[in-house]
């Protein structure tokens, strides 16, 4: 059997073992239902707030753009703060003992953490339908929409995650790395309000990560054509995300692989155990 194809085989069935752990783990559960009921929440509380100028109402006009931040925070800090902490538990370092041993790790973080936007998304899109009118004007060609942009969104997003895991000096530093950046992006990629009401510095700066685009590509299957007055240049810039969201799959591809390379090579058992005596301090 090929090697390359027989650890590739068992990362697959790596990420789905995880993944079904994750649906029966009390606190997988917690975080799925923490974040769905706070979703909700707001967009209730919002539920009679119109968009000034279009006639959708704000949850109509927020759920996808929410949606959006979540594919993209899911699958940056996840894969970071999971390959922080195998490297430091020593996971990492039997991988690589392994022949193709960081190929099928890689292949299994990826399915497990695409295979957990499902559960996320699902407990927050069917409560959504019953709850308010008028989320999906798109019909199936929405419905495809989503698919693609979901799909592109996590090959631009997910090497993000694995070069952070594989910087950040450890666990505890995922926060201020990875997490506070991120946020920072979703507060300005016109998440929770149109774009248009910030500096225009700041849009450009938003422009450049993949954040504003899965946003954006997700209201173009969401909302109606007349929402577009809402938008940069009254346009959905479909071909744009396209191009942007590749563009970052591409340089993840080609940048993620010697910076996981690089790591494996000064992973070491001594690195290991003082990763361990650091996580004991800080602990205590």
């Amino acid at each position: 059997m090929n090697p390359t194809r027989h650890a590739i085989g068992l990362g697959l069935r790596r990420g789905w073992t995880e993944f079904v752990l994750s649906l029966r783990s009390p606190q997988d559960q917690g975080f799925y239902l923490f974040t769905a009921v706070g979703t909700l929440v707001y967009l209730w509380f919002n539920r009679d707030n119109e968009l000034e100028g279009t006639g959708l109402m704000y949850p109509t006009y927020a759920l996808p753009s929410i949606l959006g931040a979540l594919v993209a925070f899911g699958v940056v800090i996840g894969p970071a703060f999971a390959l922080a902490m195998e490297r430091e538990d020593g996971t990492l370092l039997r991988h690589k003992a392994l022949p193709h041993g960081m190929q099928g790790y890689v292949t299994g973080q990826l399915t497990y953490h695409s295979l957990g936007l499902l559960p996320s998304l699902l407990t927050i899109l069917v409560p959504s339908f019953l709850l308010f009118d008028g989320l999906m004007h798109g019909g199936a060609a929405g419905w495809l929409t989503v698919a693609w942009v979901v799909v592109l969104g996590l090959l631009a997003t997910l090497p993000l995650g694995m070069i952070l895991g594989s910087v950040v000096p450890s666990t505890q530093k995922v926060g201020t790395w990875g997490m506070l950046p991120v946020l920072l992006l979703t507060a300005i990629s016109g998440i929770f309000f149109p774009i248009q009401v910030m500096w225009g510095w700041v849009q450009a700066i938003a422009q450049v990560f993949p954040v504003y685009w899965i946003g954006l590509g997700l209201r173009s299957a969401f909302l109606p054509d007349s929402a577009v007055t809402v938008e940069l240049g009254d346009s959905w810039r479909t071909g744009v995300t396209v191009l942007v969201l590749v563009t970052w799959a591409v340089l993840g591809a080609l940048v993620t692989p010697r910076v996981l390379r690089r790591m494996a090579r000064r992973q070491s058992g001594s690195q290991v155990q003082a990763a361990r005596e650091a996580t004991l301090q800080w602990v205590h």
